[in-house]
């Protein structure tokens, strides 16, 4: 196994920390569902009948929240939602790039309902508007999430090395990828690497199991 790079024990602990602060993270939200009074069955929230109705009450009627729009807002509709087109088509190609590509390189396929997530039009006070803005901005976000994945982990597979200049924001494989110009690292770390995403997302931060 190739020596560790400088840092690298400190970056595994924060990974160690981050899987800590993910189950953190679950409990907050169970404390989240019992505040609001709802519970999951099937992957579905599940409201109490009183908190369904009390939902209703406040909901805004379509004509009211259409007063109520700013005018601009209306007027751009129609070049939000054409965006649906080329969202679809991406999701699309995606799902079919994974079909093929991943299993010839012994990868495990990206679950796409990880990622798209569409399930805010189920709220009661929401009108039939909010709703349809919601569903809209879940499937578009969750889209592009599923794109992300699929992308880093052949980024992963193929090339995983940083770049010269910055990334602001980079997926979360990036920060294991081998520094710009690290020619001896690459040869010898590529195998590795490769092997690391073939086994899975989370593989790294569920313990330093098999090296390269």
């Amino acid at each position: 196994m190739p020596p560790a790079k400088p840092g690298e024990s400190e970056i595994d602990d924060l990974v160690h920390r981050l899987v800590s602060l993910e189950d953190e993270l679950e409990r907050k939200l169970e404390a989240q569902r019992s505040r609001f009074r709802y519970r999951m069955e099937k992957q579905r929230a599940v409201f109490e009948e009183e908190v369904l109705r009390q939902h209703r009450k406040i909901r805004t009627g379509i004509l009211t929240f259409l007063r109520r729009s700013p005018l601009a807002a209306l007027i751009v509709a129609p070049a939000v939602y054409g965006l649906i087109v080329p969202l679809v088509l991406m999701d699309l190609s995606v799902t079919v790039y994974l079909w093929i590509c991943f299993p010839a390189w012994r990868m495990e396929r990206v679950r796409r309902a990880d990622y798209v997530i569409v399930d805010r039009h189920r709220l009661a006070y929401l009108n039939g508007i909010e709703k349809l803005n919601c569903a809209y901005c879940g499937y578009a976000n969750g889209v592009i999430a599923y794109a992300r994945e699929a992308a880093s982990r052949s980024e992963q597979y193929w090339c995983p090395i940083k770049h010269a200049l910055r990334v602001r924001m980079p997926h979360p494989r990036y920060r294991r990828f081998i520094d710009y110009g690290d020619a001896e690292g690459f040869r010898a770390e590529l195998k590795a690497l490769r092997a690391e995403v073939r086994r899975g997302p989370g593989a790294r931060a569920a313990g330093k199991g098999g090296g390269g």
